[in-house]
């Protein structure tokens, strides 16, 4: 079958990708659906993975991909045939159950990554558990796609992680990735003031079209003062983040007393400087997130199919194009998602 791989670990990873038409193809396990893919959206964990990601054994070459949209044409052992002939999109986060053990309490739930820990989305063919899919109709494959796991990630962040509030202030630095746009999305739809920077001019103002209320250009310097100018010296409810080292302290220095950042990642390294006497005084609370359940994802997707969230969406490959596209992101060049059309 058609697949986009990844042949070897390094950096960068766009030399590394290629297109083949030799990739044998999945079948279906127990309780499995396989999902003729339609489309396929690119994410900085496809980059981490061909980076090489520590503690995970990667077979290579490997296939990437934690988003994918397409029609169930077989499934396995355990699934109803109901499933087949649906158009469904992917939740890549599949709970593993922890091993019980005597005097060990469970310490909460452990995924395991389609596109990551095992074969993903960039193929024509992909499996998943039927309990990892949702039937779509017939929205668009392609913003199906685009919006799925940004949106998840996103609307953990906000909603269950910092419990979000109609009104509230959220300061989402580095707009122009998925999972800030997403956020972006969401505040809006919760009626919040949105702040956001980037160090490119042109993203600051493709983000005010989409309706953020302030916009900050990045300098590399600290803009904390720029973002408390913008809320009348009072601060931000909530940071919404995953650039990590480079933002880390402006974004605390940025924070209303009782603020919340979340953050779900850390592309500019995890080696940030804080400001502890800043949170205890302050009494800011900064927590992680990660992914999403099945619960959330269905609530986000709601909002999709009834039209009340989007995704932006960068660009759309072939996947014969798979080495411009990787290296389209790994430049930091997009605004929104970059998709394959299969």
């Amino acid at each position: 079958m058609r697949a986009i791989e990844v042949t070897r670990q390094g950096t960068p990873v766009a030399p590394n990708v290629r297109f083949t038409e030799a990739r044998a193809e999945p079948e279906p396990g127990i309780g499995e659906v396989r999902v003729r893919t339609e489309a396929s959206a690119l994410n900085h964990l496809d980059l981490w993975v061909g980076r090489g990601l520590p503690g995970i054994d990667v077979q290579w070459p490997t296939v990437g991909g934690s988003d994918g949209a397409g029609i169930v044409d077989r499934v396995g052992e355990g699934v109803d045939a109901a499933w087949i002939g649906q158009r469904v999109v992917l939740n890549a986060a599949v709970v593993r159950p922890e091993r019980a053990l005597p005097g060990r309490a469970p310490a909460g739930e452990d995924l395991w990554m389609i596109g990551e820990h095992g074969p993903g989305t960039h193929a024509a063919l992909f499996t998943a558990p039927a309990t990892n899919v949702v039937a779509i109709g017939d929205a668009d494959p392609v913003q199906a796609a685009a919006f799925a796991l940004t949106h998840l990630t996103a609307w953990r962040m906000l909603v269950t992680r910092a419990r979000l509030q109609a009104g509230m202030t959220v300061l989402i630095p580095g707009i122009g990735g998925g999972v800030a746009l997403a956020a972006l999305g969401i505040a809006r739809h919760f009626g919040c003031t949105t702040v956001v920077t980037s160090r490119h001019a042109s993203k600051l103002e493709r983000a005010k079209a989409l309706g953020a209320d302030h916009a900050i250009l990045d300098t590399g310097k600290d803009w904390s003062r720029d973002v408390r100018s913008a809320t009348g010296g009072r601060g931000v409810d909530v940071v919404a983040e995953s650039v990590g080292k480079a933002v880390h302290l402006a974004c605390i220095k940025s924070m209303a007393r009782g603020g919340v950042l979340v953050t779900c990642g850390c592309t500019t390294g995890a080696d940030a400087t804080t400001d502890l006497t800043r949170i205890f005084w302050n009494q800011l609370s900064v927590v992680g997130s990660t992914m999403g359940s099945m619960d959330e994802f269905r609530s986000v997707m709601a909002l999709f199919r009834s039209g009340a969230l989007c995704p932006a969406v960068d660009h759309v490959f072939a996947p014969e194009a798979a080495t411009e596209a990787y290296a389209r992101l790994e430049a930091g060049d997009q605004f929104g998602k970059i998709v394959f059309r299969w």
